[in-house]
C-alpha cells in the first residue's frame, strides 16, 4: 500500500516547491495550450503559414481526389483507344499550395494550357510534361519512341495541333467526371510554353494541384491540373464527401441510365422470320437445283418464329400488308414453346 501523507507533510512539500528546493514537474514541460492535457515533449508541433491558409477542407480534398481518379481512368481509356496502345493514367498527388509555388515547380518549356468552363468563373491550368508529350507525338506520326530525343524547345504549330487531339480527349473526360457535381463543358482558352508568362491569379492565391502520372510502354511523364480556389468556390460546398457520394448515387445513376436508354433506342436490330427447319445431307445440298422442293414437318398453318438478332423472341403469322410480305406478331415466346 502506498504511504498516505498527512496535512503537515503536504504543507511542507508545497512550501519546498514555492521556495525552489523541489523543482516543479510542470515547469519542465513545454506548455501546449489545448483542450486536452498532453505531454509537451511528445506533442507534434508543426509550422503554420498564415500567408497560405488551407481553404479547402480535408473531406473536400478527398472528394476532389476521388473525382479526378474517375477522370484518370476515363482519360487513360480514351487515350489507349486513340493511340492504339496501353496508356496508364493515375492520380499521384492532391495538395494545396500557392500559385507561385505551382508555377516555380514547372519546367520551361512545357505544354501549358488554360482551361475555362461555361459554368465557372476564372480559368484552370493543365500542364503536360514534354517527357510524355513528345513520345505521344512520335506515336501519332508512326514512330516507336524507343530512341526518342526530347527537345528542349517550345512545340511547333504542327506539334501543338497534334497534341490538341490529346487535350480535347482530356477535357471530355474532365467534363464527364465533373458532371456528378455540376454539368459543365471545358474548353482550351490559350496555350503557352513558358508558365512564367501566365498569371491567372495573384501569386499568393491558394490553388489545388492534382498531379497525374502517365505511362506509355517504356515512357512516362507527369500531368498537373491546377484549380484556383476562387474558380471552385461556388461549388466547394458540394465537394464534401457525403454530398458528393449521394450525388454520385442518385443523380449520376439517373443521368447515365437516361443516356444509355437514348443510345440504345437508336440502335438498329436485325429482324428475321424463321419459316421452318429441317435437315438434309451434304450430297443433297450439292445436287440442289432451282425447282427442287424442301419438305419440312411443320404445317403451314402454324405461326413462324420471329428472331431479333438471332434470338427467338416472338411468334408471328405470315401475311401481306400493302402488297408486301409481312409478319404479324401474335405473342412472345415462352418457356413452354418448343422453338429451341
Amino acid at each position: 500500500m502506498p504511504d498516505i501523507l498527512d496535512q503537515s507533510e503536504v504543507d511542507a512539500l508545497l512550501a519546498a516547491v514555492d521556495s525552489g528546493a523541489i523543482e516543479d514537474s510542470e515547469t519542465r514541460e513545454s506548455r501546449v495550450f489545448s483542450r486536452h492535457r498532453r505531454d509537451g515533449e511528445n506533442a507534434e508541433v508543426r509550422e503554420y503559414d498564415f500567408k497560405r491558409p488551407e481553404r479547402v477542407s480535408k473531406d473536400q480534398m478527398r472528394a476532389l481526389q476521388t473525382l479526378h481518379e474517375t477522370f484518370a481512368r476515363n482519360f487513360g481509356a480514351s487515350l489507349s483507344g486513340f493511340l492504339r496502345t496501353i496508356i496508364e493514367v493515375k492520380v499521384a498527388t492532391c495538395e494545396q499550395m500557392t500559385y507561385s509555388e505551382f508555377i516555380s515547380s514547372l519546367p520551361n518549356p512545357t505544354s501549358f494550357n488554360l482551361i475555362q468552363s461555361d459554368k465557372l468563373e476564372g480559368q484552370m491550368c493543365l500542364e503536360i510534361s514534354p517527357l510524355i508529350i513528345y513520345p505521344i507525338i512520335d506515336r501519332l506520326l508512326g514512330g516507336t519512341s524507343t530512341d526518342l530525343f526530347i527537345p528542349q524547345r517550345p512545340m511547333t504549330l504542327i506539334e501543338t495541333r497534334l497534341i490538341s487531339n490529346v487535350t480535347n480527349r482530356g477535357l471530355a473526360a474532365l467534363s464527364e467526371a465533373w458532371a456528378s457535381i455540376k454539368p459543365m463543358e471545358f474548353t482550351i482558352a490559350a496555350t503557352e510554353s513558358n508558365p512564367q508568362l501566365v498569371q491567372i491569379v495573384p501569386p499568393n492565391e491558394v490553388v489545388v494541384v492534382l498531379g497525374f502520372e502517365l505511362k506509355m510502354s517504356n515512357r512516362a511523364g507527369t500531368m498537373n491540373l491546377c484549380i484556383p480556389y476562387n474558380v471552385i468556390e461556388p461549388v466547394v460546398e458540394d465537394l464534401s464527401a457525403q454530398s458528393w457520394f449521394s450525388t454520385m448515387k442518385n443523380q449520376r445513376s439517373k443521368s447515365v441510365e437516361e443516356q444509355i436508354t437514348r443510345g440504345l433506342s437508336r440502335a438498329g436490330l436485325a429482324v428475321t422470320g424463321m419459316l421452318a427447319e429441317t435437315t438434309i445431307t451434304l450430297s443433297d445440298l450439292m445436287n440442289m437445283a432451282p425447282g427442287d422442293l424442301i419438305v419440312t414437318e411443320k404445317p403451314a398453318s402454324q405461326p413462324v418464329v420471329l428472331c431479333i438478332e438471332g434470338e427467338r423472341k416472338f411468334l408471328a403469322h405470315i401475311g401481306q400488308f400493302k402488297g408486301k410480305r409481312a409478319l404479324r406478331v401474335v405473342r412472345g415466346v415462352t418457356a413452354e414453346d418448343r422453338v429451341v
